[in-house]
């Protein structure tokens, strides 16, 4: 079956069919569907809707009416302190806003109407800063928004007479501002990925084509994979929109950049694999047919190996609770099951076409072909030896000193995976966007210039709560600093809020640690009153609370997916290896790569770069694409060696598989590594981690994991590294022996 598909691909008139089918295929569903990139959600919830920060927002909302809203903060600032004619330009932009609402606004506090000292209330203990909140409805358009709060900005320069947000936070003498908030963070975010897709892929695509360009030296040869992944990336899109637009998946901005990048570098690996087998047989077949076809038996079974490895490791995200993660899931799999599918048909189907003229200039040739071609020109052929590589090197001293290399190899990736344990985590948005983000800008003002816990207070709903010491149970913990007074609803006076505020940075890990606390010793008080099923009774809300849930659902996943991704790995490496052995070693490497790269990523970030804690979120990304894109560098090895182990000693099957293989995945991790490290090119903070860390797993994969360790513990185990299957007999006494 495999022969009569590469020669349907390898055909005279068939390969011409694969071509047009692809051609044809792309151009209608870019014409008929919606390109993905239209169908961007950037403000889809993540946690579930049962979650108990979610249900308590949703209770706020019904009984609180007058607290809901998205609000936007105007942060008035002024270093040397607000002046009277400060108040009096914050006044005049109240007074505005009132009697000219803008588009879908709620409630404002009528700072207009007080006087200067109930004013002066509003601002921060040091006089420097008022925060001004401004609501809007729930589910209003980022584009509302944004025309919103640019006829805010219209409104502040003419009550200021110089436009305030233009004026620097520190180092000024004059009053500046900036919009932070819900809102704020919003509105920056969105323009932060307007233009992300387009940026990235022109950086990714033009970064591969360079590097194709200096590892091959074949301006044909180079464009070759990019026009496969271009045919890739044109239908995967317009699907994903449809899907999109069905309501099926939801797709976000995030999601779609790391999906580029992924298309470029695996599928640019996939197309090496195979061009790497071709330009190989080229050498001893005189027809390229025939080459194609030894090419697409050699390669195939690694190349669907590897990509069904990925896909079913990436389907793994839709048992994420969290909905970052499940986003993740569909439009990584598709994409890289449709690239998949090119590698083993479009690109074939180009190589017949062009044949041996894709690796212009230095086309390979058979011994016989250079013969002819060294009469016709009157010259002698003379046949040139083998050089050496420093991949033969490698394969050399990984057969001669197994042990030594293996030692080595655990040495120092254990060590760099020791350094993972002293990570910190920060499961705060806001930290990934950059520093000079307007938004982020007002909100380090707040910060810095308001009580901790002002910054975004702890709501506590609580029914049947008459007769309660709430405020005194409360008050009592340690991370409290004050306690409101219950605030009975105007709806249902049964139902009665209070406003905690933290003594701690609300976004801090001890402040999603007194949540649970918070809880507690809100029904405790219920319970010393009397009410009975209190547990039931209480609700616990804002964006510490919500930040808990995170933490909570990302540890779910994690304990959850990691283990189906090792589970499916494992399956997928029995079935094709049939050795459960190998399927040990194979993915125990991996790990200690993926834990290796999570420490050294950890000392860059932290020592070199001042980061300060990683996202929540980047061990399960990068996780699943370290485990899942590592196996497929081993597959991909293991492969030549277990093919050669049938002809020749393992030993010398071990060094050739290494020789052979090296330089083809050498390049496929640099580029994959290179197209992972663009990310860090992008304005956010877990783009950035994410791409730094994957980048680095990559790369350990391709020059410790698959020339070293793989191979030694391969050599160290031998026979035994293929049990239970029983390999092929060789005479091992004809085993070469290297010193």
């Amino acid at each position: 079956m495999i022969n009569k598909l590469a020669s349907f691909f390898a055909g005279k008139y068939t390969r011409w069919v694969t071509l047009f089918v692809w051609v044809a295929v792309a151009v209608l569903l870019t014409v008929a569907l919606p390109s993905v990139g239209g169908m961007e959600k950037n403000n889809a919830p993540n946690l579930q809707a049962n979650s108990p920060s979610v249900l308590a927002d949703e209770t706020i909302k019904q009984y609180f009416p007058s607290g809901a809203g998205v609000p936007a903060l105007i942060v008035w600032h002024r270093e040397s302190g607000l002046t009277d004619a400060d108040y009096a330009s914050i006044q005049a932009v109240t007074k505005e806003l009132a009697e000219n609402p803008l588009e879908a606004q709620r409630e404002l506090i009528p700072l207009h109407l007080m006087p200067l000292p109930a004013l002066q209330q509003f601002t921060s203990e040091d006089g420097t800063t008022l925060a001004q909140p401004v609501s809007f409805e729930e589910a209003t358009e980022t584009e509302v928004l944004k025309e919103n709060m640019e006829k805010v900005k219209e409104l502040a320069t003419a009550a200021v007479g110089n436009d305030p947000f233009l004026v620097p936070i520190k180092g000024a003498s004059e009053l500046s501002a900036r919009i932070s908030g819900p809102v704020g963070i919003s509105i920056d975010a969105t323009g932060l990925f307007q233009n992300a897709d387009f940026v990235l892929m022109s950086a990714t695509v033009l970064l591969v084509l360079i590097l194709l360009l200096l590892i091959y030296r074949s301006p044909i040869l180079a464009v070759i994979p990019l026009v496969g992944v271009g045919f890739a990336y044109a239908v995967t899109s317009p699907l994903l929109g449809w899907m999109a637009g069905e309501g099926w998946i939801t797709v976000d901005s995030q999601a779609i950049a790391i999906m580029t990048v992924l298309l470029f570098g695996a599928g640019t690996d996939y197309c090496l694999f195979f061009i790497t087998r071709f330009r190989q047989e080229l050498t001893k077949e005189s027809s390229r047919s025939a080459a194609l076809i030894h090419a697409f038996k050699g390669a195939s079974g690694a190349i669907a190996m590897s990509g069904f490895t990925v896909v079913l490791s990436l389907l793994a995200l839709l048992l994420a609770k969290y909905g970052a993660y499940d986003r993740f899931a569909v439009p990584f799999s598709l994409a890289i099951l449709i690239m998949m599918i090119a590698s083993l048909t479009l690109i074939p189907a180009l190589m017949s076409i062009i044949g041996r003229k894709s690796f212009y200039p230095f086309i390979p040739r058979t011994e016989e072909m250079e013969k002819e071609r060294a009469a016709k020109r009157g010259k002698t052929y003379r046949a040139e030896g083998k050089r050496r590589t420093i991949s033969d090197k490698v394969g050399k001293l990984v057969v001669a000193k197994p042990w030594t290399v293996t030692i080595a190899c655990i040495a120092v990736l254990g060590v760099l995976a020791a350094a993972s344990t002293g990570i910190k985590y920060t499961y705060d948005l806001m930290s990934s966007f950059p520093e000079n983000m307007p938004s982020r800008e007002g909100f380090t003002v707040i910060q810095n210039h308001y009580a901790p816990g002002e910054l975004a207070p702890v709501t506590v709903v609580v029914r049947n709560g008459e007769g309660a010491n709430l405020a005194g149970g409360l008050t009592a913990l340690r991370e409290v600093d004050h306690v409101s007074e219950p605030k009975a609803s105007e709806i249902d006076a049964v139902y009665s809020s209070l406003s905690v505020i933290l003594n701690v940075n609300p976004y801090s890990q001890n402040a999603m640690d007194a949540i649970p606390q918070i809880r507690d010793a809100a029904i405790e008080a219920l319970k010393n009153a009397g009410i009975v099923d209190a547990e039931r009774q209480v609700w616990v809300g804002g964006q510490t609370a919500a930040q808990y849930d995170t933490k909570m659902l990302t540890d779910r996943d994690n304990r959850v997916i990691m283990p189906v991704v090792i589970g499916l790995i494992a399956v997928l490496l029995l079935l094709y290896l049939r050795s459960v052995t190998a399927t040990i070693y194979l993915i125990g490497t991996v790990l200690l790569s993926y834990v290796a790269a999570l420490g050294l990523g950890w000392l860059i970030l932290h020592h070199v770069m001042g980061v300060d804690a990683i996202q929540g979120a980047i061990p399960l990304y990068a996780f699943v694409f370290l485990i899942a894109l590592g196996e497929d560098y081993n597959i991909f090895m293991i492969s030549s060696i277990w093919q050669k182990r049938k002809t020749m000693p393992l030993l010398q099957a071990i060094r050739e598989g290494v020789s052979e293989t090296g330089s083809v995945i050498t390049s496929a991790g640099l580029i994959l590594a290179a197209t992972f490290a663009v990310l860090a090119t992008l304005p956010i903070q877990v783009l950035v981690q994410f791409g730094l860390i994957t980048a680095i797993g990559v790369l350990m994969d391709t020059f410790i994991v698959r020339p070293f360790l793989v191979p030694a513990i391969t050599a160290i185990l031998g026979k035994y590294a293929f049990w239970p299957s029983k390999a092929t007999s060789v005479d091992e006494s004809k085993q070469v022996h290297y010193e």
